[in-house]
């Protein structure tokens, strides 16, 4: 059993992405080409902001919403130790702190109650991340940062594009609260991945950045050229940050049944949660007024290790998103601060544990892993 069915994708999608690689090949333009357009303005739509801007990676995409908000040594970044590398990365690349507060317990997410006490006079910005498909508490976040002078909020949407929050995927929060949409349109910055694991992904790395701020958008597009504003005219310190043709056109593809693949990652999720619900583990909380596109089905166990071995045995693949969290990591201990203490970080680390999870994942799959799961756990 595959972690994630990459092949049975393309085989429902084949003809539509077949045809689009071979149009690439067909005009040549493997860099900036007409897909690279296409592809923005489609994402654009479907997120609901006015720019969308291509990018390299999701990693790039993050470096560059930073660069644009001239990030300078010493500025901080708060953001969360329980997430991927990247998260911390981009801003200690330039020059930057990571400032760490702690997570939620049940839902993962960075926990908002501890944002505002870590805000110090060198906070540049807020950094959350929409771990495993769902969305941070967004409302409380850009309340923070609106009663702190408008700081800039970046959603590291790397594992959530397509993912619904507030009135339309639940119970519709307070009027007056920030605006309802999807992941990538609900701050200053939302940056995503396609690398292909992602609920949205490419056959390579690639990414996209979202906004509805017209001159961070200028900037953006610029700093992923090299600084470029013109051909050959360097405005400002860039990088080689586009994201190729080729893989535009394979985004395009894909995007023609995203909405029935979000859908089928719902019911999916839907029915793990279910048939899981009686088993001595901890399932994630998905809050009633967001959803949870589910790029990882995580669930918490404990004697991780031995669960991990008995479904091995049994041929159902598993994985461990995330095993050490930043403060604890070599590279970053030196570079970042815990502005509070982290014991869901550090709990989490130890008892999290990925389950196969796809678009495609059949039900008689999914008793499969439940089934082995249920004996692991006896």
């Amino acid at each position: 059993m595959p972690f994630i069915d990459l092949r049975a994708q393309y085989a429902a999608l084949k003809p539509s992405i077949d045809a689009r690689i071979q149009r690439v090949l067909d005009h040549g333009q493997y860099i900036m080409g007409p897909e690279v357009q296409e592809l923005e303005q489609a994402l654009a739509a479907y997120v609901g902001t006015q720019h969308c801007i291509t990018v390299a990676s999701g990693t790039e995409a993050l470096l560059i919403a930073l660069m644009t908000l001239d990030l300078q040594p010493g500025d901080e970044v708060i953001t969360t130790p329980f997430t991927f590398a990247a998260t911390a990365e981009v801003i200690v690349l330039l020059g930057g702190v990571p400032v760490f507060v702690d997570i939620e317990p049940d839902t993962l997410n960075i926990d908002p109650t501890q944002i505002e006490a870590a805000i110090t006079p060198r906070t540049r910005a807020i950094m959350p991340v929409s771990l495993y498909g769902q969305v941070a508490d967004m409302d409380a976040i850009n309340a923070i940062a609106a009663r702190h002078g408008g700081l800039p909020v970046i959603e590291d949407a790397a594992q959530s594009f397509g993912a619904s929050y507030g009135g339309t995927a639940g119970t519709p929060r307070e009027s007056g609260s920030a605006p309802r949409g999807k992941s990538c349109g609900l701050s200053t910055w939302g940056a995503t991945s396609f690398f292909p694991s992602k609920p949205l992904g490419c056959y390579g790395d690639g990414g996209a950045l979202f906004t509805n701020d017209a001159a961070l958008a200028q900037a953006a597009r610029e700093i992923r050229v090299h600084g470029q504003s013109q051909r050959y005219t360097h405005t400002r310190v860039g990088v080689g940050g586009r994201m190729d043709t080729l893989q535009c056109a394979i985004v395009l593809g894909k995007l023609e049944r995203f909405d029935w693949e979000v859908a089928q990652r719902l019911a999916i999720g839907e029915r793990y949660q279910r048939l899981i619900g009686d088993l001595p583990l901890q399932r994630l909380a998905v809050r009633e007024d967001r959803d949870c596109v589910w790029a990882q089905f995580t669930v918490q166990v404990d004697h991780r290790e031995a669960v991990i071995e008995s479904l091995k045995q049994a041929g159902i693949p598993t994985a461990v998103h995330y095993p050490k969290p930043l403060h604890r990591q070599p590279a970053y201990e030196a570079r970042s601060r815990a502005a509070t203490p982290l014991p869901n970080a550090e709990a989490a680390a130890r008892r999290v544990m990925s389950l196969p999870m796809s678009a495609d994942l059949s039900e008689a799959q999914q008793d499969q892993v439940v089934a082995a799961l249920r004996v692991a756990l006896t």
